[in-house]
């Protein structure tokens, strides 16, 4: 190729007289001129073949392109089975989670039935403790009750000494002195275990701690109050332990 062009070169350059001296100096400058020439088209020209073939290897290499569509039912294709997969539970995991199941339920059930356990249990508590006072309380009743005839008899000794008597013989008044002190004693030993007497004289009737025996008129009472006590009554810790048996004043009609 070198070679033909060089000839064409040659042909469509006239020729021209040239001297000696002319030649010696246009001769060599022609001549690498047209050599560099014929070198830069000859690799412009091999460039351009090279690149070429590079296009169409690469072309041919590079499959064809797909669309979105077919590349998402691609992706979809390929997850399926492994969702499946993923979905399908071996035996081993099917019974574990059956034992797990189980093991909360029975969990349920212990919490529920710890929590009523303790519920009865502070109620057990509650209860004792309420049974425990009152019998601290009133365990004394039975013998509180059998106590109170020792009073009742001191003030039946004490009210049949009459006033005349106590003025005149001065032996009498000491021992009816000494009587009531001892009756005044025995009340605040009684007072110390919660047993209290019952002054009913003057106050309204109360069926919860007054028993009336009797009905009188009398101008000078108000009507349906007590002016007579013929027995006092006691209670043991603010319970009722005996009625005081009391007199009242009629109501007139």
């Amino acid at each position: 190729m070198h070679r033909t062009f060089t000839h064409v070169l040659k042909r469509s350059i006239p020729p021209r007289p040239i001297t000696l001296s002319s030649a010696r100096s246009t001769c060599s400058p022609v001549y690498f001129n047209a050599q560099q020439v014929i070198g830069q088209r000859f690799n412009s020209t091999r460039a351009s073949q090279n690149e070429q073939g590079d296009a169409s290897s690469s072309s041919a290499a590079a499959p064809p392109p797909k669309n979105e569509e077919q590349t998402a039912e691609h992706n979809t294709e390929q997850a399926a089975p492994e969702a499946e997969a993923e979905n399908v539970e071996s035996p081993e995991l099917i019974e574990l989670r059956e034992k797990l199941d189980k093991k909360d339920k029975d969990l349920a059930a212990m919490k529920n039935h710890y929590t009523r356990a303790k519920a009865d249990f502070r109620h057990l508590q509650e209860t004792t403790k309420v049974e425990v006072e009152k019998a601290k309380n009133f365990a004394l009743q039975k013998f509180a009750k059998d106590l109170l005839e020792s009073v009742d008899n001191f003030d039946l000794a004490l009210g049949h000494v009459k006033q005349e008597t106590l003025e005149k013989n001065t032996e009498v008044k000491n021992l009816y002195d000494g009587v009531n002190m001892t009756k005044d004693v025995f009340l605040k030993t009684l007072f110390k275990f919660g047993i209290k007497k019952i002054e009913p004289l003057d106050e309204p009737f109360d069926p919860n701690l007054h028993e009336a025996v009797f009905e009188a008129p009398h101008p000078d009472k108000t009507p349906g109050t007590v002016f007579f006590v013929q027995q006092n009554g006691f209670t043991l810790n603010d319970r009722v332990l005996r009625p005081a048996k009391v007199g009242l004043v009629k109501v007139e009609e």
